[in-house]
């Protein structure tokens, strides 16, 4: 007897014509929609954590290589400690409820940040979900946690001058390809689409080295608020830009 097949609310969305290889998502808000809701303190990262899900599914189902999403930064240590402390805990109950999603939809499941700032408790279950996920090849689910775009720099110069200081490499091997072989998800695709909800237009130290040519959206919807059926409307927008790398409009078409 076959499982009776369930409706998303994604599958009647067209594909957009043009896909971005990886989406990076600044999940801003969360406490502006608690407070508008009349909810109680820290509980709109609740509602943020639900609706990372469906967005999950969506892109998996078109064709994304690679979603990765801000969920603590580097300056998200400065908040209250009571804050920092549901984050975490969120961060932990968001890795136990994704991994069976991860085995179900075949995600890989991958970490970038400093996790040295991290309980040990915490670093080992990132660990082990890593493990646990890394051979599985539909798409790759990023989540930032600790991390900055600048530690990130630093810490791929930090790399490169041991090296140089054990006579691996000299001074002059330090080229930006040598630099961007150091950086976090190095292996992957740059970012080809990053997005902030929240209606702020900054993008708030992520992914700065990866998002060098990334193609920028700002919406003033609130994370929990944000839908599949956005998202879609972004990647047609994304569909009709284009891309010139340096190069000139004329340039681009002849390569067409």
């Amino acid at each position: 007897m076959t499982e009776p097949q369930t409706s998303n609310a994604y599958d009647s969305l067209p594909v957009p014509p043009v896909l971005p290889k990886h989406i990076a998502i600044i999940m801003d808000g969360n406490n502006r929609y608690a407070k508008a809701h009349g909810m109680a303190k820290g509980q709109g990262h609740v509602a943020g954590k639900e609706s990372l899900d469906p967005l999950v599914e969506y892109c998996v189902a078109v064709g994304i290589e690679v979603l990765t999403v801000f969920a603590f930064s580097s300056e998200n240590w400065q908040r209250p400690a009571d804050e920092v402390a549901l984050l975490m805990r969120l961060l932990s109950a968001t890795i136990s409820e994704q991994l069976p999603r991860m085995k179900k939809y075949n995600i890989r499941l991958r970490f970038i940040g400093d996790r040295s700032q991290l309980s040990s408790e915490l670093q080992q279950q990132m660990a082990d979900a890593e493990a646990e996920t890394a051979d599985h090849k539909a798409m790759t689910l990023v989540i930032a946690i600790s991390y900055g775009g600048q530690w990130d720099i630093a810490n791929a110069a930090q790399q490169l001058a041991k090296k140089i200081e054990q006579g691996e490499m000299t001074a002059e091997q330090l080229t930006v390809d040598a630099l961007g072989g150091q950086v976090q998800l190095a292996d992957v695709a740059d970012v080809d689409m990053l997005i902030r909800t929240g209606g702020e237009y900054r993008i708030s130290n992520f992914l700065l080295w990866q998002s060098a040519y990334a193609e920028l959206f700002f919406t003033p919807t609130l994370w929990p608020d944000f839908a599949a059926k956005e998202l879609n409307e972004m990647m047609f927008e994304f569909s009709r830009r284009q891309r010139r790398f340096g190069k000139t409009s004329e340039q681009i078409e002849s390569e067409m």
